[in-house]
């Protein structure tokens, strides 16, 4: 007999989102109350009704710019009283928060699971540009020993790494400049319609190339925009989600698998997680990446959205840069819209839950003028190299 799949029993019934600041004058405390509530709200519940809270990666970072804010802390602000929480760190990456929520919903444990994220790295920027360094990540940021081997080598930062990606892809796959540029003049675009995108001014193909190159081949608006901002979402069990305020986007599959080294130099420099992770997306649902009708793909680097594309089997291996090439196929009317809101790249780095977030927006047709036609069938995607998550929505 075939077991159920968890997700299925899951869906989002509300979201919130903080202002987002570059740097903000609010408090990392403040603006996780800000989104929480919001999302509350929007699910038409009281505090009294959330049972679970997660996030990622949570107060292991002990109040760093990258996790100011974990559940013990907001528990504690809210008053919840919860039968369950969590935090992790790694695995999926950013949406562990959602896929170990929809866990603990769907085992019994909770009937509705607050999920946010907050960050705070524009305001720790001002004070140290090398913040969000990898340098200061080893200890900082995840008490991980992987980052150890690359720091000794002037891996200084992540773009140092997906440069070699990138510069593989144009190799292996003939990917021009002129395509990668896409990812970020479609954000830039979608941004200008986005009241809380940081960057909104217009961008051309020569502002493109005439920005600083910071690692051949990408450039600075090859780079995500570091924010300050948090992000929530309410889970609720799927019955429970019957009697909420909106109509309930089901989480209809997960992606969350990797099959190889946990290493960003042992997996292949033209694939990621990215490809585990849509195999066993597609693997839990009878949709096809042919019924996605958009998509919110993690563009901390370009190259990323590229690779997204790719692993979820938005278009065939190799062909992202072809795919993407003059902005028709990726833009708002066109056959599929991707990073709606401006992306990392213009619209603010809320890192992950900021792409579900974009995704239920756009499914009850909230967007406003960056709305995008009806549809019910949505993927938001996040994580780089060695991890990664995948959501299928589905609005019925």
């Amino acid at each position: 007999m075939a077991v159920p799949l968890y997700e299925k029993n899951v869906a989002i019934t509300g979201i919130g989102q903080s202002e987002v600041g570059r740097p903000s004058s609010k408090s990392a405390m403040r603006l996780t109350l800000d989104a929480c509530l919001e999302a509350i709200a929007d699910a038409g519940l009281r505090r009294e009704d959330i049972d679970g809270v997660a996030c990622w990666p949570g107060d292991n970072n002990n109040g760093s710019s990258f996790s100011p804010v974990g559940p013990n802390a907001l528990m504690s602000v809210l008053g919840l009283k919860v039968n369950w929480y969590g935090a992790g760190y790694e695995g999926p990456g950013p949406l562990a928060g959602v896929i170990n929520g929809a866990m603990a919903i769907a085992a019994g444990l909770c009937r509705h699971v607050l999920v946010f994220r907050t960050i705070t790295e524009a305001s720790a920027r001002r004070v140290n540009k090398a913040e969000a360094a990898l340098t200061n990540k080893t200890v900082g940021r995840d008490s991980s020993y992987f980052w150890q081997w690359y720091t000794p080598f002037n891996v200084l930062s992540a773009i140092n790494l997906m440069a070699m990606y990138a510069q593989r892809h144009f190799h292996e796959y003939g990917t021009t400049p002129e395509q990668l540029a896409q990812i970020a003049l479609t954000c830039r675009r979608n941004a200008a319609l986005n009241p809380k995108a940081l960057f909104r001014t217009p961008m051309t193909m020569e502002d493109y190339f005439a920005s600083k190159m910071i690692s051949t081949p990408l450039r600075m608006f090859d780079c995500d925009v570091h924010c300050d901002a948090s992000t929530a979402i309410v889970l609720s069990r799927a019955d429970a989600a019957l009697d909420g305020r909106n109509t309930p986007i089901r989480i209809e599959a997960i992606g969350a698998a990797l099959h190889q080294p946990w290493s960003w130099d042992q997996i292949s420099f033209t694939e990621m997680a990215a490809f585990d992770v849509g195999r066993m997306m597609w693997s839990r649902t009878d949709y096809k990446p042919s019924d996605v009708r958009s998509a919110q793909l993690y563009d901390g680097f370009s190259i990323l959205t590229m690779i997204w594309l790719e692993g979820l089997g938005l278009c065939p291996r190799g062909e992202s840069g072809r795919f993407v090439e003059g902005g028709s196929r990726i833009a708002r009317d066109g056959m599929l819209p991707i990073n709606t809101n401006g992306g990392q790249l213009s619209g603010g780095r809320t890192h992950g839950l900021g792409y579900v977030h974009e995704a239920c927006t756009q499914l009850w047709g909230r967007a406003g003028e960056r709305q995008i036609a009806p549809h019910q069938v949505a993927v938001a995607a996040a994580g780089g190299g060695p991890l990664g998550g995948s959501l299928l929505l589905v609005k019925d």
